[in-house]
Protein backbone atom coordinates (compact mmCIF):
# COMPACT_ATOMS: atom_id res chain seq x y z
CA UNK A 1 0.00 0.00 0.00
CA UNK A 2 2.41 2.46 -1.36
CA UNK A 3 1.66 5.72 -0.02
CA UNK A 4 2.30 9.30 -2.30
CA UNK A 5 3.74 12.05 -0.99
CA UNK A 6 1.54 14.81 0.39
CA UNK A 7 1.32 17.91 -1.94
CA UNK A 8 -1.44 20.12 -0.39
CA UNK A 9 -0.01 23.53 1.50
CA UNK A 10 3.23 22.50 1.54
CA UNK A 11 5.94 24.64 2.69
CA UNK A 12 8.97 22.42 2.90
CA UNK A 13 11.92 21.94 0.28
CA UNK A 14 11.01 25.83 -1.30
CA UNK A 15 13.06 28.63 -2.15
CA UNK A 16 17.30 29.31 -1.22
CA UNK A 17 16.07 28.78 2.71
CA UNK A 18 14.65 25.41 1.70
CA UNK A 19 16.78 23.80 4.62
CA UNK A 20 15.29 25.78 7.12
CA UNK A 21 13.43 23.30 8.74
CA UNK A 22 13.47 20.72 6.63
CA UNK A 23 13.80 17.08 7.13
CA UNK A 24 16.84 15.39 5.66
CA UNK A 25 16.98 11.22 5.33
CA UNK A 26 20.15 9.66 5.86
CA UNK A 27 20.67 6.95 3.62
CA UNK A 28 23.64 4.69 3.94
CA UNK A 29 24.18 3.64 0.75
CA UNK A 30 26.03 0.25 1.06
CA UNK A 31 22.89 -1.00 3.44
CA UNK A 32 20.21 0.62 1.56
CA UNK A 33 19.23 -1.65 -1.31
CA UNK A 34 21.43 -3.98 -3.68
CA UNK A 35 20.65 -3.44 -7.40
CA UNK A 36 23.13 -5.94 -8.72
CA UNK A 37 23.25 -8.89 -6.33
CA UNK A 38 26.84 -8.79 -5.43
CA UNK A 39 25.69 -8.07 -1.30
CA UNK A 40 26.40 -4.36 -1.13
CA UNK A 41 23.73 -1.84 -1.81
CA UNK A 42 24.50 0.80 -4.81
CA UNK A 43 23.05 4.36 -6.07
CA UNK A 44 20.83 2.16 -8.63
CA UNK A 45 19.59 0.92 -5.61
CA UNK A 46 18.69 4.14 -4.07
CA UNK A 47 17.14 5.29 -7.39
CA UNK A 48 14.83 2.26 -7.30
CA UNK A 49 13.73 3.43 -3.81
CA UNK A 50 13.21 6.98 -4.22
CA UNK A 51 9.50 6.68 -4.30
CA UNK A 52 9.46 4.58 -0.97
CA UNK A 53 11.62 7.92 0.28
CA UNK A 54 9.13 10.74 -1.31
CA UNK A 55 6.20 8.70 0.36
CA UNK A 56 7.89 9.64 3.34
CA UNK A 57 7.11 13.01 2.70
CA UNK A 58 10.73 14.11 4.04
CA UNK A 59 12.35 17.27 1.98
CA UNK A 60 15.97 16.27 1.16
CA UNK A 61 18.10 12.74 1.05
CA UNK A 62 21.69 12.13 2.36
CA UNK A 63 24.20 10.28 0.87
CA UNK A 64 26.89 9.05 3.53
CA UNK A 65 29.88 8.38 1.40
CA UNK A 66 29.94 6.92 -2.23
CA UNK A 67 33.45 8.11 -3.73
CA UNK A 68 36.30 6.02 -4.76
CA UNK A 69 38.00 3.98 -1.30
CA UNK A 70 39.80 1.72 0.02
CA UNK A 71 37.05 1.39 2.43
CA UNK A 72 39.07 0.94 5.48
CA UNK A 73 36.35 2.75 6.99
CA UNK A 74 33.94 2.29 4.71
CA UNK A 75 34.24 5.05 2.62
CA UNK A 76 35.14 7.85 4.97
CA UNK A 77 38.34 7.55 3.93
CA UNK A 78 38.35 9.06 0.45
CA UNK A 79 41.45 7.99 -2.39
CA UNK A 80 39.20 10.42 -5.04
CA UNK A 81 36.69 13.05 -4.26
CA UNK A 82 35.35 13.40 -7.49
CA UNK A 83 34.34 9.57 -8.50
CA UNK A 84 31.85 6.92 -7.71
CA UNK A 85 33.57 3.92 -5.83
CA UNK A 86 32.99 0.99 -8.88
CA UNK A 87 30.83 -1.03 -5.71
CA UNK A 88 28.49 1.53 -6.21
CA UNK A 89 28.17 2.56 -9.57
CA UNK A 90 29.70 5.22 -11.45
CA UNK A 91 29.14 8.93 -11.87
CA UNK A 92 26.30 8.30 -14.56
CA UNK A 93 24.19 6.71 -11.74
CA UNK A 94 25.11 9.47 -9.75
CA UNK A 95 23.82 12.16 -12.23
CA UNK A 96 20.35 9.63 -12.53
CA UNK A 97 19.66 9.89 -8.89
CA UNK A 98 20.03 13.29 -8.81
CA UNK A 99 17.61 14.11 -11.47
CA UNK A 100 15.20 11.26 -10.37
CA UNK A 101 15.37 12.80 -7.23
CA UNK A 102 15.17 16.44 -8.41
CA UNK A 103 12.06 15.09 -10.12
CA UNK A 104 9.95 13.45 -6.86
CA UNK A 105 10.58 17.00 -5.06
CA UNK A 106 13.85 15.81 -2.75
CA UNK A 107 16.71 17.58 -2.76
CA UNK A 108 20.13 15.83 -2.54
CA UNK A 109 22.98 16.64 0.12
CA UNK A 110 26.09 14.43 0.01
CA UNK A 111 28.86 13.46 2.89
CA UNK A 112 32.40 15.47 2.56
CA UNK A 113 35.23 14.19 4.35
CA UNK A 114 37.41 17.26 4.50
CA UNK A 115 39.71 16.82 7.44
CA UNK A 116 41.38 13.80 6.28
CA UNK A 117 41.86 11.40 3.32
CA UNK A 118 42.56 7.82 2.52
CA UNK A 119 46.17 7.52 2.97
CA UNK A 120 45.94 6.21 -0.90
CA UNK A 121 44.79 9.63 -2.16
CA UNK A 122 47.65 10.77 -4.63
CA UNK A 123 47.81 13.93 -2.88
CA UNK A 124 48.94 11.90 0.35
CA UNK A 125 51.30 9.58 -1.72
CA UNK A 126 52.80 13.02 -3.42
CA UNK A 127 53.17 14.64 0.30
CA UNK A 128 54.57 11.35 2.00
CA UNK A 129 57.87 11.04 -0.29
CA UNK A 130 59.85 13.82 0.94
CA UNK A 131 59.99 16.87 2.97
CA UNK A 132 60.49 19.15 -0.21
CA UNK A 133 58.02 18.10 -2.36
CA UNK A 134 54.90 19.88 -4.02
CA UNK A 135 52.48 18.80 -1.67
CA UNK A 136 55.09 18.45 1.70
CA UNK A 137 52.78 20.27 3.71
CA UNK A 138 49.29 19.36 2.59
CA UNK A 139 49.25 17.11 5.36
CA UNK A 140 50.00 17.49 9.31
CA UNK A 141 53.89 16.43 9.56
CA UNK A 142 55.96 16.60 12.51
CA UNK A 143 59.28 15.61 14.28
CA UNK A 144 59.77 13.79 16.69
CA UNK A 145 60.29 14.28 20.17
CA UNK A 146 64.11 13.94 21.24
CA UNK A 147 63.52 10.44 22.66
CA UNK A 148 61.89 9.65 19.74
CA UNK A 149 58.14 9.66 20.84
CA UNK A 150 55.23 11.00 19.24
CA UNK A 151 55.07 15.01 18.68
CA UNK A 152 52.25 15.07 21.00
CA UNK A 153 49.80 13.09 23.35
CA UNK A 154 47.16 13.58 20.92
CA UNK A 155 44.65 10.36 21.03
CA UNK A 156 43.04 9.29 18.01
CA UNK A 157 39.31 8.60 18.25
CA UNK A 158 39.95 4.71 17.24
CA UNK A 159 42.74 4.62 20.01
CA UNK A 160 46.70 4.81 20.33
CA UNK A 161 48.47 7.65 19.25
CA UNK A 162 46.93 10.11 16.68
CA UNK A 163 50.60 10.42 15.35
CA UNK A 164 51.98 7.32 12.55
CA UNK A 165 55.63 7.04 12.10
CA UNK A 166 56.40 7.28 8.26
CA UNK A 167 60.03 6.07 7.28
CA UNK A 168 60.28 7.72 4.28
CA UNK A 169 60.24 11.45 5.88
CA UNK A 170 61.28 10.20 8.82
CA UNK A 171 58.51 12.12 10.62
CA UNK A 172 55.22 11.50 12.10
CA UNK A 173 51.90 12.07 10.47
CA UNK A 174 48.41 13.27 12.39
CA UNK A 175 45.62 11.45 11.87
CA UNK A 176 42.61 12.33 14.02
CA UNK A 177 41.00 8.37 13.80
CA UNK A 178 42.48 5.50 11.59
CA UNK A 179 46.03 5.29 10.67
CA UNK A 180 44.77 4.99 7.21
CA UNK A 181 43.16 8.62 7.35
CA UNK A 182 46.15 10.90 7.42
CA UNK A 183 44.53 14.61 8.32
CA UNK A 184 44.90 17.54 5.73
CA UNK A 185 47.00 20.56 6.95
CA UNK A 186 44.40 23.39 6.44
CA UNK A 187 46.95 26.14 7.52
CA UNK A 188 48.55 25.46 3.96
CA UNK A 189 46.58 27.56 1.55
CA UNK A 190 46.39 25.62 -1.41
CA UNK A 191 45.12 22.53 0.52
CA UNK A 192 41.70 24.82 1.47
CA UNK A 193 41.61 25.62 -2.46
CA UNK A 194 41.80 22.70 -3.42
CA UNK A 195 39.17 21.06 -1.23
CA UNK A 196 36.59 23.99 -2.02
CA UNK A 197 37.07 22.79 -6.08
CA UNK A 198 36.32 19.40 -4.93
CA UNK A 199 32.92 20.65 -3.40
CA UNK A 200 32.88 22.62 -6.62
CA UNK A 201 33.03 19.58 -8.70
CA UNK A 202 29.86 17.87 -6.88
CA UNK A 203 28.25 21.53 -6.78
CA UNK A 204 28.35 21.65 -10.56
CA UNK A 205 26.81 18.13 -10.72
CA UNK A 206 23.89 19.23 -9.34
CA UNK A 207 23.78 18.62 -5.82
CA UNK A 208 22.02 20.86 -3.36
CA UNK A 209 24.25 20.66 0.15
CA UNK A 210 26.65 18.69 1.79
CA UNK A 211 26.79 17.19 5.38
CA UNK A 212 30.32 17.60 6.39
CA UNK A 213 31.61 14.89 8.79
CA UNK A 214 33.41 15.90 11.80
CA UNK A 215 34.14 19.68 10.51
CA UNK A 216 35.73 20.76 13.65
CA UNK A 217 38.34 18.44 13.05
CA UNK A 218 39.75 20.40 9.91
CA UNK A 219 42.56 22.62 11.92
CA UNK A 220 44.71 21.96 14.37
CA UNK A 221 46.21 23.99 17.24
CA UNK A 222 49.74 23.99 18.39
CA UNK A 223 51.63 21.14 18.56
CA UNK A 224 51.35 20.86 22.61
CA UNK A 225 49.95 17.91 24.95
CA UNK A 226 46.35 17.97 25.14
CA UNK A 227 45.58 18.27 29.50
CA UNK A 228 44.29 14.84 31.29
CA UNK A 229 40.32 15.80 31.93
CA UNK A 230 40.35 15.60 35.67
CA UNK A 231 37.56 12.95 34.90
CA UNK A 232 36.89 10.25 32.03
CA UNK A 233 33.67 11.03 30.50
CA UNK A 234 31.77 9.94 27.60
CA UNK A 235 32.87 12.23 24.10
CA UNK A 236 32.57 12.46 20.59
CA UNK A 237 31.53 9.53 18.85
CA UNK A 238 30.77 7.59 22.29
CA UNK A 239 34.22 7.16 23.54
CA UNK A 240 34.05 5.73 26.53
CA UNK A 241 36.53 4.91 29.61
CA UNK A 242 38.47 2.12 27.76
CA UNK A 243 39.05 4.59 24.74
CA UNK A 244 42.20 6.82 26.24
CA UNK A 245 40.92 9.23 23.78
CA UNK A 246 38.27 10.13 26.56
CA UNK A 247 40.93 10.80 28.98
CA UNK A 248 42.19 14.15 27.45
CA UNK A 249 40.49 17.26 27.42
CA UNK A 250 40.61 18.33 23.72
CA UNK A 251 42.07 22.15 23.70
CA UNK A 252 44.86 21.48 20.87
CA UNK A 253 44.19 19.03 18.45
CA UNK A 254 40.35 20.09 17.05
CA UNK A 255 37.67 23.53 17.14
CA UNK A 256 40.68 25.35 16.41
CA UNK A 257 39.58 29.42 15.63
CA UNK A 258 41.08 29.04 12.84
CA UNK A 259 38.20 26.61 11.45
CA UNK A 260 36.09 29.87 11.33
CA UNK A 261 37.89 31.20 8.77
CA UNK A 262 37.84 28.31 6.51
CA UNK A 263 33.95 28.05 7.11
CA UNK A 264 33.88 30.97 5.56
CA UNK A 265 35.00 30.22 2.18
CA UNK A 266 33.05 27.60 2.35
CA UNK A 267 30.28 29.52 2.86
CA UNK A 268 31.23 31.88 0.21
CA UNK A 269 31.67 28.69 -2.38
CA UNK A 270 28.30 27.85 -1.37
CA UNK A 271 26.66 31.39 -1.53
CA UNK A 272 27.72 31.13 -5.33
CA UNK A 273 24.63 28.53 -5.87
CA UNK A 274 21.39 29.60 -4.46
CA UNK A 275 20.04 27.08 -2.02
CA UNK A 276 22.58 25.10 -1.92
CA UNK A 277 23.22 24.29 1.94
CA UNK A 278 25.71 22.65 4.82
CA UNK A 279 25.11 20.80 7.78
CA UNK A 280 28.40 20.15 9.81
CA UNK A 281 28.55 17.37 12.29
CA UNK A 282 30.24 18.63 15.45
CA UNK A 283 32.05 16.22 18.10
CA UNK A 284 32.75 18.31 21.25
CA UNK A 285 33.44 18.58 25.14
CA UNK A 286 31.12 22.19 24.39
CA UNK A 287 29.31 20.98 20.96
CA UNK A 288 26.42 23.00 21.70
CA UNK A 289 28.29 26.18 21.68
CA UNK A 290 30.32 24.92 18.69
CA UNK A 291 26.88 24.48 16.90
CA UNK A 292 26.29 27.96 17.77
CA UNK A 293 29.57 29.38 16.53
CA UNK A 294 29.78 27.47 13.53
CA UNK A 295 25.75 28.42 12.18
CA UNK A 296 25.74 32.44 13.70
CA UNK A 297 26.27 35.20 11.39
CA UNK A 298 24.98 33.98 7.91
CA UNK A 299 29.23 33.72 6.92
CA UNK A 300 29.52 30.07 8.30
CA UNK A 301 27.79 26.62 8.18
CA UNK A 302 23.97 27.17 7.59
CA UNK A 303 23.11 24.45 10.12
CA UNK A 304 24.89 22.34 12.31
CA UNK A 305 23.89 18.55 14.50
CA UNK A 306 25.83 16.98 17.41
CA UNK A 307 25.64 14.42 19.60
CA UNK A 308 24.33 15.56 22.64
CA UNK A 309 20.99 13.91 21.54
CA UNK A 310 22.45 10.90 20.10
CA UNK A 311 23.30 9.52 23.60
CA UNK A 312 21.68 6.92 25.74
CA UNK A 313 19.92 10.06 27.66
CA UNK A 314 16.12 10.42 27.00
CA UNK A 315 14.64 11.25 30.39
CA UNK A 316 12.79 14.95 29.74
CA UNK A 317 15.10 16.54 32.18
CA UNK A 318 17.72 16.15 30.51
CA UNK A 319 16.23 16.94 27.15
CA UNK A 320 15.12 20.07 28.31
CA UNK A 321 18.28 21.22 29.73
CA UNK A 322 19.75 20.80 25.98
CA UNK A 323 17.46 22.48 24.25
CA UNK A 324 16.96 25.29 26.17
CA UNK A 325 21.17 25.42 26.28
CA UNK A 326 21.12 25.60 22.73
CA UNK A 327 18.50 28.34 22.47
CA UNK A 328 20.08 30.58 24.81
CA UNK A 329 23.22 30.54 22.80
CA UNK A 330 22.50 30.02 19.49
CA UNK A 331 20.93 33.11 18.65
CA UNK A 332 20.58 33.18 14.53
CA UNK A 333 22.29 30.66 13.76
CA UNK A 334 20.15 27.22 12.89
CA UNK A 335 20.37 23.78 14.93
CA UNK A 336 19.98 20.26 13.57
CA UNK A 337 18.34 17.57 15.63
CA UNK A 338 18.70 13.69 15.11
CA UNK A 339 18.22 10.97 17.04
CA UNK A 340 20.12 8.01 15.10
CA UNK A 341 22.71 7.80 12.54
CA UNK A 342 25.27 5.34 11.03
CA UNK A 343 27.48 5.90 14.55
CA UNK A 344 25.01 5.77 17.30
CA UNK A 345 23.38 2.62 18.42
CA UNK A 346 19.52 2.64 16.92
CA UNK A 347 17.03 4.63 18.58
CA UNK A 348 14.77 1.79 20.12
CA UNK A 349 17.69 -0.13 21.44
CA UNK A 350 19.25 2.93 23.20
CA UNK A 351 16.25 5.04 24.10
CA UNK A 352 14.53 1.49 25.44
CA UNK A 353 11.55 1.87 22.80
CA UNK A 354 11.81 -1.50 21.17
CA UNK A 355 8.30 -2.93 20.01
CA UNK A 356 6.80 -0.23 21.64
CA UNK A 357 5.02 1.80 19.57
CA UNK A 358 2.95 4.49 21.76
CA UNK A 359 7.16 5.44 23.06
CA UNK A 360 8.31 5.54 19.44
CA UNK A 361 5.52 8.01 17.98
CA UNK A 362 6.63 10.14 21.16
CA UNK A 363 10.16 10.36 20.23
CA UNK A 364 9.53 11.09 16.62
CA UNK A 365 6.63 13.96 17.66
CA UNK A 366 9.34 15.47 20.23
CA UNK A 367 12.14 15.69 16.92
CA UNK A 368 9.66 16.19 14.54
CA UNK A 369 8.97 19.42 16.76
CA UNK A 370 11.69 21.09 17.62
CA UNK A 371 12.96 24.48 16.43
CA UNK A 372 15.69 23.10 13.62
CA UNK A 373 16.12 20.76 10.92
CA UNK A 374 16.02 17.11 11.22
CA UNK A 375 17.73 14.25 9.88
CA UNK A 376 16.05 10.67 9.92
CA UNK A 377 18.44 7.90 9.49
CA UNK A 378 17.28 5.28 7.37
CA UNK A 379 15.26 2.53 9.44
CA UNK A 380 14.16 5.00 12.05
CA UNK A 381 11.11 4.77 10.33
CA UNK A 382 10.57 1.14 10.68
CA UNK A 383 11.56 1.21 14.73
CA UNK A 384 14.35 -0.77 13.86
CA UNK A 385 16.19 -2.25 17.16
CA UNK A 386 20.02 -2.24 16.82
CA UNK A 387 21.67 -5.49 15.19
CA UNK A 388 23.24 -8.22 17.97
CA UNK A 389 26.21 -9.38 15.85
CA UNK A 390 28.87 -11.34 16.95
CA UNK A 391 32.50 -10.51 16.72
CA UNK A 392 33.19 -12.62 13.87
CA UNK A 393 30.16 -10.74 11.91
CA UNK A 394 31.64 -7.49 12.90
CA UNK A 395 33.61 -5.05 10.16
CA UNK A 396 33.44 -2.06 11.46
CA UNK A 397 37.32 -1.39 13.16
CA UNK A 398 36.25 0.68 15.71
CA UNK A 399 33.88 -2.17 16.98
CA UNK A 400 37.15 -4.61 16.64
CA UNK A 401 39.25 -3.13 18.41
CA UNK A 402 37.51 -2.48 21.58
CA UNK A 403 35.39 -5.30 21.65
CA UNK A 404 33.90 -6.94 24.31
CA UNK A 405 33.65 -3.52 26.13
CA UNK A 406 32.39 -1.42 22.70
CA UNK A 407 31.11 -3.40 19.78
CA UNK A 408 31.02 -0.53 17.05
CA UNK A 409 28.84 0.41 14.80
CA UNK A 410 27.97 -2.33 12.47
CA UNK A 411 24.76 -3.08 14.81
CA UNK A 412 23.19 0.04 13.18
CA UNK A 413 24.18 -0.32 9.80
CA UNK A 414 22.72 -3.71 8.93
CA UNK A 415 20.73 -3.70 5.75
CA UNK A 416 17.74 -2.16 5.38
CA UNK A 417 14.30 -4.50 5.47
CA UNK A 418 11.93 -4.38 2.73
CA UNK A 419 10.02 -7.75 2.75
CA UNK A 420 9.25 -9.95 5.39
CA UNK A 421 9.16 -13.30 3.36
CA UNK A 422 12.29 -12.55 0.67
CA UNK A 423 15.70 -13.41 0.74
CA UNK A 424 17.83 -11.15 2.84
CA UNK A 425 14.36 -8.95 3.90
CA UNK A 426 14.20 -8.19 0.06
CA UNK A 427 17.86 -6.12 0.40
CA UNK A 428 19.73 -8.31 -1.86
CA UNK A 429 19.44 -11.88 -3.63
CA UNK A 430 23.48 -12.50 -2.33
CA UNK A 431 24.78 -13.03 1.17
CA UNK A 432 24.90 -9.17 2.26
CA UNK A 433 27.88 -7.33 3.67
CA UNK A 434 26.54 -7.29 7.27
CA UNK A 435 23.60 -10.11 8.12
CA UNK A 436 19.42 -8.94 8.67
CA UNK A 437 18.39 -9.77 11.38
CA UNK A 438 15.27 -12.12 11.81
CA UNK A 439 13.65 -9.09 13.99
CA UNK A 440 14.43 -6.61 11.33
CA UNK A 441 12.64 -8.74 8.76
CA UNK A 442 9.58 -8.56 10.75
CA UNK A 443 9.61 -4.82 10.48
CA UNK A 444 9.92 -4.86 7.25
CA UNK A 445 8.91 -1.86 4.88
CA UNK A 446 5.97 -4.24 3.16
CA UNK A 447 4.84 -5.50 6.43
CA UNK A 448 4.15 -2.18 8.18
CA UNK A 449 2.36 -0.64 4.93
CA UNK A 450 -0.15 -2.42 5.54
CA UNK A 451 -0.60 -1.98 8.73
CA UNK A 452 -2.72 1.32 9.19
CA UNK A 453 -1.02 1.70 12.49
CA UNK A 454 2.21 0.83 11.76
CA UNK A 455 5.46 3.39 12.89
CA UNK A 456 5.99 3.53 8.97
CA UNK A 457 2.52 5.36 8.66
CA UNK A 458 3.30 6.91 11.63
CA UNK A 459 5.84 8.66 9.92
CA UNK A 460 4.10 9.33 6.77
CA UNK A 461 0.96 10.87 8.90
CA UNK A 462 2.93 13.07 10.99
CA UNK A 463 5.50 14.52 8.52
CA UNK A 464 2.46 15.39 6.08
CA UNK A 465 0.88 16.83 8.49
CA UNK A 466 4.27 19.06 9.97
CA UNK A 467 3.88 20.23 6.43
CA UNK A 468 1.06 21.91 6.85
CA UNK A 469 2.07 24.09 9.86
CA UNK A 470 4.44 26.82 9.32
CA UNK A 471 4.88 26.95 13.01
CA UNK A 472 6.68 23.40 13.32
CA UNK A 473 8.51 23.98 10.31
CA UNK A 474 9.98 27.64 11.13
CA UNK A 475 8.57 29.21 14.24
CA UNK A 476 10.10 30.43 16.79
CA UNK A 477 10.45 28.10 20.11
CA UNK A 478 9.82 28.37 23.71
CA UNK A 479 10.40 25.77 26.32
CA UNK A 480 8.31 25.13 29.87
CA UNK A 481 9.34 23.39 32.50
CA UNK A 482 9.25 20.11 32.84
CA UNK A 483 6.91 18.32 35.56
CA UNK A 484 5.82 15.04 36.34
CA UNK A 485 8.24 13.86 32.77
CA UNK A 486 5.79 16.08 30.83
CA UNK A 487 8.06 18.57 28.25
CA UNK A 488 6.24 21.27 26.81
CA UNK A 489 6.73 23.83 24.60
CA UNK A 490 5.08 26.62 22.29
CA UNK A 491 5.85 27.08 18.78
CA UNK A 492 5.10 30.70 17.04
CA UNK A 493 5.08 31.72 13.47
CA UNK A 494 3.52 34.73 12.29
CA UNK A 495 0.10 34.28 13.91
CA UNK A 496 0.02 30.78 14.74
CA UNK A 497 0.96 29.72 18.28
CA UNK A 498 1.20 25.91 18.92
CA UNK A 499 1.55 24.22 22.16
CA UNK A 500 3.16 20.90 21.97
CA UNK A 501 2.82 18.52 24.93
CA UNK A 502 5.07 15.43 25.54
CA UNK A 503 4.34 12.65 28.35
CA UNK A 504 7.51 10.60 28.68
CA UNK A 505 6.12 8.63 31.73
CA UNK A 506 3.90 5.18 31.60
CA UNK A 507 1.37 7.11 33.21
CA UNK A 508 -2.06 9.26 32.34
CA UNK A 509 -1.29 12.97 33.45
CA UNK A 510 -3.69 15.72 33.98
CA UNK A 511 -2.40 19.14 34.11
CA UNK A 512 -3.73 22.48 33.76
CA UNK A 513 -3.09 23.98 30.34
CA UNK A 514 -3.78 27.41 28.71
CA UNK A 515 -7.84 28.07 28.60
CA UNK A 516 -8.19 28.51 24.57
CA UNK A 517 -5.75 25.35 23.37
CA UNK A 518 -7.42 23.68 20.67
CA UNK A 519 -6.64 20.54 19.23
CA UNK A 520 -5.66 20.88 15.59
CA UNK A 521 -7.69 19.41 12.94
CA UNK A 522 -6.22 16.83 10.18
CA UNK A 523 -3.87 16.28 12.97
CA UNK A 524 -3.37 12.30 13.46
CA UNK A 525 -5.42 10.14 15.10
CA UNK A 526 -2.96 8.82 17.30
CA UNK A 527 -2.21 12.20 18.91
CA UNK A 528 -4.49 11.33 21.87
CA UNK A 529 -4.24 13.96 24.10
CA UNK A 530 -7.19 15.65 25.07
CA UNK A 531 -7.72 19.42 25.72
CA UNK A 532 -10.55 21.35 27.68
CA UNK A 533 -11.42 23.99 29.22
CA UNK A 534 -7.95 24.71 31.19
CA UNK A 535 -7.15 21.10 31.12
CA UNK A 536 -4.84 18.72 29.19
CA UNK A 537 -5.10 14.66 29.67
CA UNK A 538 -2.02 12.47 28.50
CA UNK A 539 -1.92 8.93 27.76
CA UNK A 540 0.53 7.27 28.70
CA UNK A 541 3.51 7.76 26.49
CA UNK A 542 1.07 10.29 24.74
CA UNK A 543 1.41 13.63 22.56
CA UNK A 544 -1.00 16.59 22.12
CA UNK A 545 -0.81 19.45 19.86
CA UNK A 546 -2.62 22.92 20.18
CA UNK A 547 -3.03 25.99 18.35
CA UNK A 548 -3.91 29.05 21.18
CA UNK A 549 -4.17 32.50 20.57
CA UNK A 550 -0.38 34.22 20.15
CA UNK A 551 -1.49 37.22 21.77
CA UNK A 552 -2.46 35.49 24.99
CA UNK A 553 0.54 35.01 27.87
CA UNK A 554 -0.49 31.93 29.80
CA UNK A 555 1.93 30.86 32.57
CA UNK A 556 -0.26 27.88 33.71
CA UNK A 557 2.19 25.87 32.07
CA UNK A 558 4.90 27.41 34.16
CA UNK A 559 3.79 26.68 37.69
Amino acid sequence: MMQTPSTSHYVGSQGADWWRGAVIYQIYPRSFMDSRGDGIGDLRGVIEKLDYIASLNVDAIWLSPFFTSPMKDFGYDISNYRDVDPMFGSLEDFDRLVEAAHARGLKVTIDQVMSHTSDQHVWFEESRQSRDNPKADWYVWADPKPDGAPPTNWQSVFGGSAWQWDTRRCQYYLHNFLASQPDLNFRTPAVVEAILEEARFWLERGVDGFRLDAVNFCTHGELKDNPPRQEITESFLGVRPDNPYGYQLHQYDKTQPENLVFLERLRALLDEYPGATSVGEVGDDDALGVMAAYSQGGQRLHMCYSFNLLTDKADPTYLHETLTEMEARIGDGWPCWALGNHDVTRLATRWQAQGQLDKLRLYMVFLLSQRGSVCLYQGEELGLPEAQLTFEQLVDPAGITFWPAYKGRDGCRTPHPWQADSRHAGFSLATPWLPVPEAHAALAVDQQEQNADSLLNAYREFLAFRRTQLALVKGEVRYHPVRDEVLCLERTYQQTRLLVALNFSDQTITRSAPEHAEALEGAPHWLKGEWQAGTLTLPPFGVAIARCPQAQEDASWDV
